[in-house]
């Protein structure tokens, strides 16, 4: 699945989505909304999570799709 921020800027209109995933380190269930904006909220899990999203060089990729070069 791209990520809303992609497709919503393919499409030129506002998407969202519902992520449910778990804590890397203490694998404690975190689940929140991302939309086409980068904009979060958190739904469920601690307060303040670390959330990231990877910034990818696009002009210097030279993998198939982000995901390969990560």
């Amino acid at each position: 699945m791209a990520t809303p921020f992609v497709q919503g800027r393919l499409r030129e209109a506002p998407l969202s989505c519902s992520i449910r995933t778990e804590c890397g380190h203490c694998r404690r269930p975190i689940s929140f909304e991302l939309d086409s904006e980068l904009n979060n909220r958190i739904l469920e899990g601690p307060a303040d999570p670390l959330l990231f999203l990877p910034f990818v060089d696009f002009p210097q990729l030279k993998d198939p799709s982000i995901i390969d070069a990560f």
